[in-house]
């Protein structure tokens, strides 16, 4: 053994290793090749931990089948478990982008388990004639079912992570809601007056498309569940026991707390990467989602003097260099940029799914990576809307009250009463004389003032009602 290394060997030659290190010398050329993205699989926590728990249930299930002699993988039990409580995180350094499907990210696993469980049972790193790699860790085993098993694990631990956080988003604009609830405003199709609606209406809204999000992300999270694990190399389980993959599955739900369950086709399952698009697809939906309420509360609080105006975001910093009182919607172009990410990532998600070739796909790190950042940064942008901006938003009561008399929307409130021409023609005096449509509805005598304000009421504007129709001209027909 050289000074501060150790000496290990493989298909390639000798490679010198830290003495120190818990991975070893398949690790050490995987960092060597592959230095893509300037990050290691140990910031993407929720993969070791689940590779940690996969090389556990293996090792219990070959532990059950005798395959496995009882203190070697009680010791590799033992570091998966210090594993998955977040020892030895720094020593997953491979590039989480890497050629070879992910065959480094299993050994850089397979190297750490081992010479942590060696250390467990008294013997120095490196140790291989005592507990090997992959004679012991990876005992019946591929990277081919053990990758994008954890993959799948991460995943859906990601998932149920995101969905807390889009309940909390869902319920800051519930609460809003409320809070607006008798507030009322103009709606606008086509950035156009359209009819009066509520505030409180308006943020429901934001509430109930994030609610439909989250049960598509549990249906998608529930294809997650299905693995190959025991389909070893292309899904004939080749060098596995007949009984290895459903005692490994049952082993790996009760660690993990997930009901994972064996694919009904191991072949099909190790090649098909459907369920990571369905996910990327419904993060993409997620993210279109949430962009476009952000853009609706830029625009609602455009301004503050020279645009829409209709409500304030809560001012969290400067917004300019040069222009002083000036405040930005910060938070919700943060989110805008999110979901930008998301939409691409997706496309990166597709084309790598596409890619595939006959009984593996040798894309699914790329794959990994992308859905992983964009479950991550998805749940960071709902956090940070829900605490940093949602909370803290304020209603221009007065000027909504003031914005809703003006408009000329409120004629479609008359039509049912004095026909749709003679609504046309008080549309064109309101825009032509800048007065309101009540004024004018009642100097033209078409309504009393008595009955404008029957059907100007907020609650006759926001919500279906019963109208007497037997008074009013047939559609179309102008009365004036």
């Amino acid at each position: 053994m050289a000074h501060g290394t150790r000496v290990e060997h493989d298909l390639v030659g000798d490679k010198e290793v830290p003495a120190d290190a818990y991975y070893g010398v398949h690790t050490v050329r995987a960092v060597e090749n592959f230095a893509i993205t300037g990050s290691t699989i140990a910031r993407l926590p929720g993969l070791v931990t689940s590779l940690a728990a996969v090389k556990q249930a293996a090792a219990q299930a070959h532990r059950d089948l005798g395959l496995l002699p009882a203190d070697i993988a009680d010791a590799i039990i033992e570091a998966c478990a210090e594993i998955r409580s977040g020892r030895l995180a720094d020593q997953f350094v491979v590039d989480p982008v890497q050629g070879g499907a992910g065959t480094s990210t299993n050994m850089n696993a397979n190297e750490v388990i081992a010479n942590r469980a060696l250390e467990i049972l008294g013997h120095p790193r490196g140790s291989y004639d005592v507990i090997h790699p992959l004679g012991h860790v990876n005992l019946g085993q591929s990277t081919n079912d053990v990758y994008p098993t954890a993959v799948r694990l991460a995943l859906v631990a990601s998932v149920r992570a995101l969905d807390e956080s889009m309940k909390a988003l869902a319920d800051a604009f519930g609460l809003k809601a409320q809070e607006f609830g008798d507030v009322l405003k103009m709606g606008r199709t086509q950035l156009q007056d359209a009819v009066p609606m509520t505030l409180g209406q308006e943020f429901t809204t934001y509430a109930v498309m994030i609610e439909e999000d989250r049960r598509r992300l549990t249906e998608a999270a529930a294809l997650l569940l299905e693995c190959n694990l025991g389909g070893t190399a292309i899904g004939t389980g080749i060098n596995g026991h007949p009984r290895y993959a459903e005692l490994a599955c049952s082993h790996l739900a009760g660690i993990s707390g997930e009901p994972v369950r064996p694919a009904g086709d191991f072949i099909e399952a190790t090649q098909d990467c459907g369920a990571f698009v369905q996910l990327s697809g419904v993060l993409k939906r997620v993210a279109v989602k949430l962009s476009k309420t952000c853009n609706d509360l830029r625009l609602m609080s455009s301004g503050p003097t020279a645009g829409l105006g209709e409500i304030s975001l809560p001012p969290v910093q400067a917004g300019s260099s040069i222009m002083p009182g000036k405040v930005n919607p910060v938070i919700p172009e943060v989110v805008n940029q999110v979901a930008f990410e998301v939409i691409g990532n997706d496309l990166t998600v597709t084309m790598a799914a596409e890619a595939g070739q006959l009984q593996l796909n040798a894309f699914e790190p790329v794959i990994a990576y992308s859905l992983l950042r964009s479950l991550a940064h998805l749940r960071a942008a709902c956090d940070t809307l829900a605490t940093r901006c949602v909370p803290g938003i304020t209603a221009h009561r007065r000027h909504l009250h003031d914005t809703v008399h003006r408009s000329i929307g409120l004629v479609t409130a008359l039509a049912p009463h004095i026909g749709y021409g003679a609504c046309t023609v008080l549309a064109r005096r309101a825009l032509a004389t800048g007065r309101t449509i009540k004024d004018l509805a009642a100097e033209s005598g078409l309504l009393n003032g008595d009955e404008l304000d029957t059907i100007l009421r907020p609650e006759a504007l926001t919500r279906p009602h019963a109208t007497d129709r037997a008074s009013a001209p047939p559609v179309g027909q102008p009365t004036t």
